[in-house]
This record gives C-alpha cells, sequence and structure tokens, in this order.
C-alpha cells in the first residue's frame, strides 16, 4: 500500500500559512486515499531577528519591513484577511502581536513527543492570528496544557532549550530545500508545493505523489 508523507514547514504568525493549511484540510476531504496521508509539522521563522521578549503590534512591525504607512499596511492586511475568511478564518490583524517564534516552535516539538504537534500548531495559530495572544512563556505554558502539554514539562522546557536543535534542524532542511519562505509543503520528499496554493493544487499534488509512490 502506497502512502503519501506531507511535511510542512510553516510559521506559527504567518497569516498564509493557516490559509494554506485550510486549503490542503480542504484537499484532503476529497482526497481517495486520505487514510494514508501523514502529515509532519516543521519548523521555520520569517523573522528570526526580533528579539526574545520583544512584542510589538503587528500593523508597526510591517510598516517596518516593509517601508509603508500603516494606513497601506492595513490595506495588504485586510486583502490577506478577506482571502481567510474565505477558508473560516477570522483574523485580528488589529490585535496580532508580533514576537519572536523560536520558543513557540519549541512547544510544538514538545506537543509532538506527547503525540500532539498537530493539535499544538493549530492551538498556537488560532491564539495569534484569531485570539490576539501575546505568544510569551506563560501564555504558551496555558495554550499547550489546552491541548493536554503538562503544564510543568512545558514550563521546564521553555526555561531551558530543550528542543533548539530540533528547531534549527527543520529551518536547515528548508534551506536545503531551497525553501525561502513559508508555508512550504514537501509530498514524499519528492515533490515541493510552495505557498497558500488552492485545494485543487493541493489535491493534485497529493494524488501524484500517491501515485509515484512505492508499495509498502
Amino acid at each position: 500500500m502506497a502512502g503519501v508523507l506531507v511535511e510542512i514547514w510553516s510559521d506559527i504568525v504567518c497569516p498564509w500559512c493557516y490559509i494554506g493549511k485550510r486549503r490542503l484540510e480542504t484537499a484532503l476531504r476529497t482526497f481517495e486515499h486520505a487514510g494514508d496521508v501523514e502529515l509532519v509539522w516543521r519548523s521555520f521563522q520569517l523573522d528570526p531577528t526580533i528579539g526574545k521578549g520583544t512584542t510589538e503590534p503587528v500593523y508597526d512591525a510591517l510598516a517596518k519591513k516593509f517601508g509603508g504607512s500603516k494606513d497601506q499596511v492595513k490595506a495588504m492586511t485586510a486583502q490577506v484577511a478577506a482571502l481567510a475568511e474565505a477558508e473560516g478564518l477570522h483574523y485580528d490583524f488589529a490585535s496580532a502581536v508580533s514576537i519572536n517564534t523560536f520558543d513557540a516552535h519549541r512547544l510544538i516539538h514538545l506537543a509532538k513527543a506527547h503525540g500532539l504537534g498537530a493539535e499544538a500548531h493549530e492551538r498556537l495559530m488560532r491564539a495569534n492570528l484569531i485570539e490576539g495572544e501575546t505568544l510569551d512563556t506563560a501564555t504558551l505554558v496555558r495554550l499547550g496544557a489546552e491541548i493536554g502539554v503538562p503544564a510543568a514539562e512545558a514550563q521546564r522546557v521553555l526555561a531551558g532549550d530543550d528542543y533548539a536543535a530540533d528547531v534549527e534542524d527543520d529551518i536547515r532542511q528548508a534551506r536545503r530545500y531551497g525553501a525561502s519562505g513559508v508555508p512550504f509543503f514537501v509530498l514524499n520528499q519528492a515533490y515541493g508545493v510552495s505557498g497558500a496554493q488552492s485545494a485543487d493544487v493541493f489535491l493534485q499534488a497529493l494524488r501524484t505523489a500517491y501515485e509515484a509512490a512505492p508499495a509498502r
């Protein structure tokens, strides 16, 4: 029986990543062999230069990054928000906070060790992009506990450097594949899909990878 491994490089503050996630999920609902698909979430940082513990409203951060006015940024993000709405995602850019996401990714790796990697990724994206949460240590611990990651273990991990190497390995692998941004999807380590493509594109990629996969 053939199968499809889908590795997804994503950052939890990336609005396009959440849109891409939903479109992939739409494709999986119509893919004939969805039961043979394994999704693995990989870490990526859109902006690793943000200082740990530094927070800034997303509108201000984007205005600095792209050199535009806040009004221009609001117009740009409104377009993204409209596309997100079509996927059932109600973004709140006015409340969103820009942060360094390295610790968030370490928490996701911890969650993965508990079999909760996908749940952690979804929860943190929702918290940042929809609920306006600032993902500091206390918030990460609380959100992790919501999905079943023991709070004491999360606190210990985030106080040290556990899973830092795992996050760095994910980022290095993305670069080896040539990915400079996210979302970035790799199917069976052979087929790449870059960006938040349509559900139809994802469906075709899934079928192509499935048909080419050796029987197991």
